[in-house]
């Protein structure tokens, strides 16, 4: 059983929240109310930002002391929306997310995972009609092996699992999420996954 705090309770954070608690896991989700953040944080292993991308570098930055030590696994992206609400362009081209949290929280093991698809695959992967992949970005070797057990728990196969490597890679990841607006218009809001054809 692992402690781990969801910042955010969304449909991702709520989703992600309900699946680790039924895979045994002790789980408590901060919502906006001041302070809940740190106090959710503070006694876990592992902290899931699912809070809405815009506004996570600024929250978790002011978390600089819960996270120290901590597995912060970073599941959102940062996108500025169009009219129809939709992501229509990058908050930090030539970057990232995941790398800003890294700068920002030098002690902090930032993993970057399950952001190149929609929120029900995250925990239900294997309802898809072919394999999806979930992708790993980040600096601590530990902490990814840590982060892919958590995904097998969600009912993820480890062949599905991938390491691409350094934070730096979650550029690549994050950009991903502009395939989404013109899926969802083609084929309306249905469960589906960035994936790899080998």
């Amino acid at each position: 059983m692992t402690t781990i705090a969801v910042l955010g309770n969304g449909r991702v954070g709520g989703n992600l929240a309900g699946a680790l608690t039924r895979a045994g896991h002790d789980v408590t989700v901060a919502d906006r109310t001041p302070g809940a953040a740190a106090n959710a944080a503070r006694p876990s292993q592992i902290v899931i930002n699912a809070t809405p991308g815009a506004g996570s570098l600024d929250r978790l930055a002011a978390l600089r002391e819960e996270l120290r030590g901590k597995i912060l696994l970073d599941v959102s992206n940062a996108t500025v929306d169009g009219p129809d609400g939709l992501p229509a362009d990058l908050i930090y081209p030539g970057s990232s997310l995941a790398e800003q949290l890294q700068e920002a929280l030098p002690e902090t093991r930032v993993v970057k995972t399950l952001n190149t698809m929609l929120f029900p695959v995250m925990t239900e992967p294997a309802a898809l009609t072919q394999a999806p992949d979930a992708f790993l970005s980040g600096e601590d070797s530990q902490a990814k092996e840590t982060v892919r057990e958590l995904l097998v728990d969600l009912g993820w196969r480890k062949e599905w699992i991938t390491d691409l490597g350094g934070i730096q890679t979650a550029r690549a990841t994050e950009a991903a999420i502009l395939f989404v607006p013109h899926v969802i218009r083609s084929s309306g809001f249905v469960p589906f996954a960035i994936s790899i054809a080998r």
